[in-house]
């Protein structure tokens, strides 16, 4: 029988053909795996690394913000920003910041240059700010941006991190606060008052009201420092840290421990603004500080002194404007609008012919709203008779609308909104200015009037209150019936005489000065003289007493709409306050926060700015771009 045997080879190369496939693809399925594997990795690694960028970038924008804030509040406003936009720019973190900012490299998205930010000027703003600061607007002020990309040095995925930020240099009028204290502010003792605006403190706030009185808050109070109730002018009817023993109620809470806020002024001599210059040849009038000065603001510029060889006084008045948006007080011009009077009496300074400046003659022009013979002694001070520059508010309008050097100097319709006046004789008698008949204020097209002085100033009578002699605006709250126009006073001490007020009863006991009800509409900005104990004969008086009086106010009302600022302690009205019966009897005080004061286009002229930074916009352009959500 014949066998027949199957040969093996077929099936075994069969086997390993099937082996050599089934490797084939166990090795392309290995490999797609490993490749997404690597592509999961490196897409983590992108990731992963994109999120550290733009966390690098965002610490980029802040460093550079937080050089431009410090510089905008401290050196006094955006000026300076504007001078540093270069520095700010080179402002990356480095590893002197950290080691670890070795890892990142940082360029400019528009240039690309590198270790750089980009830091650029975008516009102004005017209107709200963000809801926190409620009722709160900027005026004018410049919005930049910055923006950064940052890669990682030696990464092995090309991704750049981004961030940008939009900085807000607000500048907020200083009105827009009920009550602005530099310092200590002090309601210590204070009769029933209802707050209706915002507070703040750059020193500690002392609440309190006194005996059967009541304190009432209803918008934000904030201090730098603390809020209690301690003992001031000899009274102590509260406990310091309790405050239901405080007769103060805030309808909308208060903190303390807040940031200082700063002004567009040099925060260790808040006093300059009022202040006479230096030549501009040692402070420019475009300087930070020169462009804060009332002085350089005013477009009327009247300055008294003693006369060179003695005798009566001297005057000189300068007419200056601005041009091509520098202050006044740069006016190339001026010098053609300065007249330097000698030896002025009142009659002199009325019938004054006009006479143009040359440089052989100083000139003379009539200025019948001038008077420089009153006198009159203010008991608080205890320095006899004062030597007075009193101006009639209501010839200055006249004057101001009819003269024709005036008219000449100044465009029709936009008269001169600010009025600058320094009393600078010295004798033994102390100088100041006094304001009287300042019922109507210029209207100047609704822009308003600021009087500016570094003396004590007082005011006489019913300030503010009409724009036509026909309607009124005498009651609390009264100054949104269109009656009123800004107005604000800035000066070293203010004083409110009342319609009553006869210079010759000035040296007599307060009893002989028996006061009439008034009103008065204007912004303050002035000084005081702070606490130095808990006595009465060591108290300021508080904020309630920041107006000073020398009458008998009883039975009589003082009306005030106004917002409250206190700069700097007073320097020449300089008498410690001393409790009513002393020189004065307190009036029923109306006092009123003048709400029209959140409105832009209500602001007194030369208001000083809160100085406030705020990130306006964040944003995450794409790479090598700057642009806005």
């Amino acid at each position: 029988m014949k066998i027949i045997l199957n040969s093996q080879r077929q099936p075994a190369g069969f086997v390993l053909l099937l082996v050599v496939v089934l490797v084939f693809f166990t090795v392309m399925i290995l490999a797609g795996v490993m490749n997404r594997t690597s592509t999961v990795s490196l897409l983590n690694l992108r990731s992963t690394q994109l999120n550290q960028l733009d966390s690098a970038a965002e610490a980029a924008v802040e460093k550079a913000y937080a050089k431009m804030a410090f510089d905008f509040q401290s050196a006094g406003g955006p000026g300076t920003v504007t001078n540093n936009l270069a520095s700010y720019r080179t402002l990356v973190p480095t590893t002197t910041d950290n080691p670890c900012w070795g890892n990142y490299a940082f360029s400019d998205p528009v240039s690309g240059n590198t270790n750089s930010l980009y830091v650029g000027f975008v516009g102004s703003y005017t209107g709200p700010l963000p809801a926190q600061f409620t009722n709160q607007f900027a005026y004018n002020s410049p919005i930049y941006r910055i923006a950064a990309n940052v890669k990682q040095v030696n990464s092995l995925v090309d991704v750049t991190g981004t961030a940008q930020e939009d900085v807000l240099l607000a500048l907020v009028p200083i009105t827009t606060y009920a009550i602005f204290y530099n310092g200590e502010l002090e309601f210590s003792d204070c009769a029933t008052m209802l707050v209706n605006g915002r507070v703040h403190s750059n020193s500690d706030i002392c609440a309190g009201a006194g005996s059967g009185a009541t304190l009432t808050f209803n918008a934000k109070v904030t201090s730098v420092s603390t809020m209690s109730a301690p003992a001031r002018g000899g009274i102590s009817i509260w406990t310091p840290t309790d405050p239901s023993t405080w007769l103060t109620t805030f309808n909308a809470g208060y903190t303390t421990n807040n940031p200082v806020v700063n002004i567009a002024i040099s925060m260790t001599n808040t006093h300059s603004i009022i202040d006479i210059p230096p030549p501009p040849t040692i402070e420019p009038v475009m300087s930070q500080q020169g462009q804060v000065r009332l002085y350089n603001e005013a477009q009327i510029v009247l300055v008294v002194t003693n006369s060179p060889l003695g005798g009566l006084p001297r005057v000189l008045l300068t007419m200056q404007t601005a041009y091509n948006g520098s202050l006044p007080g740069a006016d190339p011009m001026k010098g053609f609008n300065t007249y330097d009077m000698t030896n002025q009496t009142d009659y002199a300074l009325d019938t004054n012919a006009l006479v143009v400046p040359t440089s052989t003659n100083p000139g003379k022009i009539a200025l019948p709203f001038l008077s420089l013979t009153n006198t009159f002694v203010d008991q608080r001070q205890g320095s006899g008779n004062q030597l007075v520059t009193q101006i009639d508010v209501n010839q200055l309008n006249s004057w101001m609308t009819t003269n024709t050097a005036v008219t000449g100097k100044f465009s029709s319709g936009y008269n001169p909104t600010i009025l600058y006046v320094a009393d600078r004789r010295t004798t033994s008698a102390q100088a100041v200015v006094r304001l009287v008949n300042g019922a109507k204020l210029p209207y100047n097209n609704g822009l308003g009037f600021t009087v500016a002085t570094p003396n004590p100033l007082y005011v006489k009578g019913n300030y503010n209150v009409t724009i036509n002699s026909n309607t009124y605006a005498m009651g609390l709250g009264s100054t949104t019936n269109g009656s009123s126009v800004p107005a604000a006073l800035l000066s070293d001490a203010i004083t409110i005489l009342s319609p009553n007020w006869n210079d010759a009863q000035s040296s007599g006991g307060y009893s002989s000065r028996t006061a009439a009800s008034m009103t008065f509409n204007a912004a303050l900005v002035t000084g005081n003289i702070p606490s130095t104990g808990t006595t009465a004969t060591t108290f300021s008086g508080g904020v309630h007493n920041l107006t000073r009086f020398l009458e008998d106010w009883t039975g009589s009302t003082l009306t005030l709409n106004t917002s409250i600022v206190c700069l700097f302690s007073s320097k020449t009205a300089s008498a410690q306050f001393q409790m009513p019966g002393a020189y004065y009897k307190p009036p029923t005080r109306q006092w009123g926060f003048d709400q029209t004061y959140y409105s832009p286009n209500k602001q007194p002229p030369g208001i000083p700015c809160a100085l406030v930074p705020i990130r306006f916009n964040w944003f995450k352009p794409a790479p090598g771009s700057v642009t806005s959500n």
